[in-house]
């Protein structure tokens, strides 16, 4: 069993942004049958998949952070010497720290704000919907933080990134 809560925690984000594209496609979906055979919509249906889609962005955009498939353009660092790589390597981790970090806590402010503004159509908070800023970059600014510790420490062990 802690196999699988293991498998489940390092595939949080993976599970939680399929869980999103999934509900969006399915209430989508739904709501084209019903108007196409029926006549009929649901009235909440363009405001839940546009949450859906929203969170799936962030969380997404977290898992490919964490898993370092973010696209970089290293042709440059890759034409330096490796002691020079090494340097600009932590530099760019630092500076992402930074503006992950930033922008996490921007997010944070722009929630509180957003909190009192009900959504249009099903009345809720929009902060429903700008948590996702948070969640997400709160996670990248953990990634960072991990990157930075893992690359640091793997370095001094190996001589190779993480």
């Amino acid at each position: 069993m802690s196999k699988k809560i293991e498998l489940f925690a390092r595939n949080f984000e993976e599970i939680l942004c399929g869980f999103f594209i999934l509900t969006m496609v399915l209430i989508v979906i739904c709501n084209v049958l019903l108007r196409y055979f029926f006549n009929h919509s649901i009235f909440w249906a363009e405001e839940v998949s546009t949450i859906c889609f929203v969170w799936s962005v962030f969380v997404g955009a977290s898992a490919v952070y964490k898993h370092r498939m973010d696209i970089g353009i290293d042709v440059l660092v890759n034409k330096t010497p490796v002691k020079i790589q090494k340097v600009i390597r932590t530099l760019v981790d630092i500076l992402l720290l930074v503006i992950n970090g930033y922008i996490f806590y921007m997010s944070v402010i722009f929630t509180k704000i957003s909190y009192v503004k009900p959504t249009a159509v099903l009345g809720v908070s929009s902060a429903v919907v700008n948590s996702a800023l948070v969640f997400g970059f709160g996670l990248m600014t953990l990634h960072t933080i991990r990157f930075i510790f893992l690359d640091n420490f793997i370095r001094q062990k190996t001589g190779k990134r993480a």
